[in-house]
């Protein structure tokens, strides 16, 4: 069974971004260090226009295979002019008011998300599946993450976007790692306690 990894970006009082999702405020903290670490460990992780600009598109992906995102993620990338952010994986994009696609390589998921994320989980073989976010999108998926790579950034929001955006039940998970930097970041991991 192929995993659901929510990779997300937060403060530490648990924001992915500010009220309207914007997280550009952590982007100071991606020194050298830090994107050597994303590079070595995460590759796949960076879109591809980013993976071009390093040198990176040779990298083979070693963890995920299948980026699922929700639509505000997704349109950051459309209003650069990037249809296809993530073209080195399979793209799903949640969303019931996108319509049709405008790449061939992105699926839109208008309907039965959980059911679809299901589908991809029980294909054989491949890669792991990399959940972009959104907050809603993480949300409505809970119950389906089997891991957690949160990537913490010393800096408190106050208020902003969650990093699941619905109502929630209480559901546990069990540290694996922490990874410290010099620059205050740090990078949990936690898989799902069943």
């Amino acid at each position: 069974m192929r995993k659901l990894t929510y990779f997300i970006a937060c403060s530490l009082d648990g924001f992915i971004g500010d009220e309207h999702g914007d997280g550009t405020a952590m982007l100071r903290f991606l020194d050298e260090e830090y994107f050597d670490f994303l590079k070595a460990e995460f590759a796949e992780t960076l879109p591809t226009h980013v993976r071009r600009q390093l040198g990176l598109d040779h990298l083979e992906n070693r963890r995920f295979d299948t980026v699922i995102q929700g639509r505000a993620s997704y349109e950051v990338a459309l209003k650069e002019g990037i249809t296809s952010p993530f073209a080195h994986l399979r793209e799903y994009v949640a969303s019931r008011t996108l319509g049709t696609s405008p790449d061939p390589h992105v699926e839109i998921v208008d309907g039965d998300l959980t059911g679809r994320v299901r589908e991809l989980k029980a294909e054989d073989g491949g890669l792991d599946i990399f959940l972009c976010g959104g907050s809603q999108v993480a949300g409505a998926l809970l119950d389906e993450i089997d891991e957690l790579v949160i990537k913490t950034y010393p800096i408190v929001y106050g208020t902003g976007m969650p990093m699941f955006g619905t109502g929630l039940d209480i559901k546990e998970f069990t540290l694996d790692s922490v990874r410290t930097f010099g620059n205050g970041a740090l990078v949990r991991t936690y898989h799902r306690k069943r």
